[in-house]
Parts: C-alpha cells; structure tokens; sequence
C-alpha cells in the first residue's frame, strides 16, 4: 500500500456517544425526578380536594421538599465519596514517597497485564514516576478510577440537583399557578414535559427518541393514576 494511501486510512475517525452522560444524564434524571414526583402529589391532592388552593399549596410544598432533599441529599453523598477519594489518595501518596520501586514494580506489572512488552512496560513506569504528581494521577486513575484533579464538588452537585427538581417539580403546578382550576391543565403539561425528558434521555441510551419518550411517559401517568385514585378514595372516605 502506498503512503499516500496509508495517511488516508490513518485520516478515518469514528465517534462515540458520552456513555457516561456528563451533565446531560443527572440534569435530566433530576427533572424528571421532581416532574413525576410532583405531578403524582398534584394528582392524588387533586384526587381528594376540589380546594385549588389546597392542590397549590401542596404543589409548592412538594417542590420545596423535594429540591431540599434532593439537594441535601446529594451534597452529603457527594462530600463523602469525595472524602473518601481524598483519603485513599492520600495512601497512595505516602506508599509512593516510602516505597518507590515497589510502586514503580506495581505500574509496571498493570502496563504488562494490558499487553504491553515488559521492557517497555518497565521504561514507561520509570519515566511516569520521576514526577510525583503524574505518577499518583496515573495510580489512583488505575487502582480507584478517580484522579486528584478531577474529584467531585458537593455544592455543585447539591445546587444542580436543587436546580434540576425544581425545573422538573414547577412543570405539573404551573398551569394552577397561571390560574387553571382543574388537573386536566396539569396532566396535559406534564405528560408532554415527560414525553419530552424522555426523548431527551435517549441521547445517553440506546433507544430511540419515541420509544424512550412513551415509556418515560407511561411510568409517570401510572404513578399519576394510582395517586389520583389513592386521593380519590381516602378523599371520599372523608380522610
């Protein structure tokens, strides 16, 4: 094969999909975590009550609560994976200062096992560890699959989650707030926002956008229908 041709193969790329998501995966999770949780307490609120202003006023405390705990929840998971991460890391720091060749040893053997030569393998490590930094980025990356760099921050989790549910818990309560009287406003504005976020999830999955749409849409109007009627029943039972 001529050069020419060899740069031209070599010139071919592929893409890939964030499996992982990035922001887009728990932005859109934490939406429709309030949509479907608020709009099923509007609908079993709404089930029991013909008061709006009682359906309201347990929209709002819905989204509060739920924003609240999704937010102190997060922040506290967070804040301990991250403590955790930092204490490991440390380990790995004082293993590195007190014993150089052993994990020098140690790099070198995890190179072999993914098919690189041993003499390379052993040279690679060497150069990686004459820095201290990049050779403990390159172990914690290896042994615990996180890097001192990149560790994740409890207040930015704790506000993105705080943000994500209340944009997901305001949809189901808006149309009462713009002053509609029944569910009906409601339940039409959160089966198209549930459509939506469900069609929006399929960019991480591999499903299609309409498939992923009309079961996210299914899950939130049954949870909505066993609520509303759970709602109704108590209701007029005078509970």
């Amino acid at each position: 094969m001529s050069q020419g041709g060899a740069q031209e193969r070599a010139e071919i790329h592929h893409a890939h999909r964030d499996v992982t998501g990035g922001w887009l995966r728990p932005s859109v999770f934490g939406a429709m975590d309030g949509l479907v949780s608020n709009f099923a307490l509007i609908a079993g609120v709404a089930g029991g009550t013909t008061s709006t202003r009682v359906v309201v006023l347990a929209g709002i405390a819905g989204l509060a609560a739920g924003a609240f705990s999704m937010a102190g929840g997060e922040y506290v998971s967070v804040a301990s994976q991250r403590e955790l991460a930092v204490a490991e890391i440390g380990v790995e720091r004082r293993e590195l200062e007190r014993n150089p060749e052993a994990e020098r040893y140690e790099l070198a053997q995890l190179y072999e096992s993914r098919g690189v030569e041993p003499e390379l393998a052993a040279e690679v490590a060497r150069q990686i560890s004459l820095d201290l930094d990049k050779a403990l980025e390159v172990h914690t990356s290896a042994e615990l699959g996180v890097t001192p760099k990149d560790l994740p921050s409890p207040k930015i989790a704790a506000v993105s989650s705080f943000l994500s549910f209340s944009v997901g818990a305001v949809l189901p309560l808006l149309p009462y707030l713009l002053g509609v009287t029944s569910l009906v406003g409601s339940a039409i504005v959160s089966c198209l926002a549930l459509f939506g976020a469900g069609a929006l999830v399929s960019r991480v999955t591999a499903r299609s956008w309409w498939y992923s749409g009309l079961r996210q849409l299914g899950v939130g109007a049954l949870a909505a229908l066993l609520t509303f009627g759970l709602g109704h029943l108590l209701g007029g039972n005078g509970l």
